[in-house]
């Protein structure tokens, strides 16, 4: 049961990364495309400047669970994925960087590196994380002893390109929405004008992708077998829809809410489908392992629980005092 329920947390601390960082690359990507003045510019990076490194605690929390939780899936995971994983991390460093120079800068040479370095890492970051989980949701060549018999570029398949795709129009509508409400003026409507644009683009895409999905991989088995399951597909496309609904109207909260939602069940429906699996191994179902072969002692794992219980809450509560803090630019 242990298990069971720190797979679920790991999940879920991992779609909680890509809901409140998704945000901020998408609002990234679409900043050069958006702002028209330099105080527009500036608004799109207050607009992500309080929350960045917050929710990158989301991504340190997920990288420690799969360590001290499942040390055998971390091990595997870091090194037949080393490569992504590294220049993800590097991507993350340099964004970080970037934000801060590019506020600072007065030499407009330097100024515009900085903000096309913005650019580029925004851009890169979802297309790893689609690459990332992608090979998850197919399998990755490992034996028995979890050793990775593949290359880099047996990472990207059709199905990993499309996936990182569907990542990445997905955090765009998430980051305009998102750019949307934490704005006024034009920019706010230029933002809403494109995320109206983005949605259908969206929608076909994630279509693509579940399609897709049912030809390559074998999570639909498990939906099948369990029909309990089809609940998180179902929220997937009604919240996909609702997000629509919500944008031919005036824009809410609710609309960012359901962009998170369907972000949040999208990796649920994936990792349910491969459950109890934690790494599918594409050279034999043998081979996969399982988060019952991955996971740590009891006793480790009890006391884990016994932390996150505390200190979940704590961050959890610290970011939503954050967030009502400043959440429109011009309080900041």
């Amino acid at each position: 049961m242990l298990e069971i329920t720190w797979f679920v947390l790991w999940v879920l601390l991992w779609a909680i990364y890509l809901v409140l960082d998704g945000a901020d690359f998408g609002t990234g990507i679409l900043a050069p495309f958006l702002a028209k003045t330099p105080q527009e510019k500036r608004d799109t990076y207050l607009a992500v400047g309080p929350f960045w490194d917050g929710n990158e605690v989301w991504l340190i929390a997920a990288g420690g669970v799969t360590f001290a939780a499942f040390p055998k899936a971390y091990a595997v995971l870091f090194s037949a994925m080393y490569a992504p994983l590294l220049i993800f991390l590097f991507v993350l460093i340099f964004r970080a960087t970037a934000i801060e120079f590019q506020l600072h800068m007065t030499h407009p040479t330097w100024k515009a590196v900085w903000e096309k370095i913005y650019w580029g890492s925004n851009a890169l970051a979802p297309l790893l994380l689609g690459v990332f989980f992608a090979n998850l949701f197919t399998g990755i060549p490992i034996d028995e002893n979890g050793v990775y018999h593949g290359s880099l570029l047996g990472l990207f398949t059709p199905y990993t390109c499309l996936t990182a795709a569907l990542f990445l129009v997905l955090f765009c509508m998430h980051g305009s929405i998102w750019l949307a409400i934490k704005t006024d003026g034009d920019l706010k409507t230029r933002a809403i004008r494109l995320a109206r644009i983005l949605w259908p683009i969206t929608g076909i895409t994630l279509f693509l992708f579940l399609w897709k999905s049912y030809c390559t991989t074998s999570i639909y088995i498990a939906y099948r077998e369990n029909l309990g399951l089809m609940l998180v597909p179902t929220v997937l496309i009604l919240a996909i829809l609702g997000i629509g609904f919500f944008l031919k109207k005036e824009l809410s909260l609710w609309t960012w809410v359901l962009s998170a939602l369907t972000i949040l069940t999208l990796l649920f429906w994936g990792m349910l489908g491969i459950f109890p699996n934690m790494i599918l191994s594409s050279l034999s179902p043998d081979f996969s392992i399982g988060i019952f072969e991955a996971a740590s002692s009891p006793l480790t794992l009890k006391i884990m629980l016994g932390v996150a219980l505390v200190f979940v809450p704590i961050v959890i509560v610290y970011q939503i005092w954050a967030h009502s803090l400043f959440f429109k630019t011009r309080n900041m």
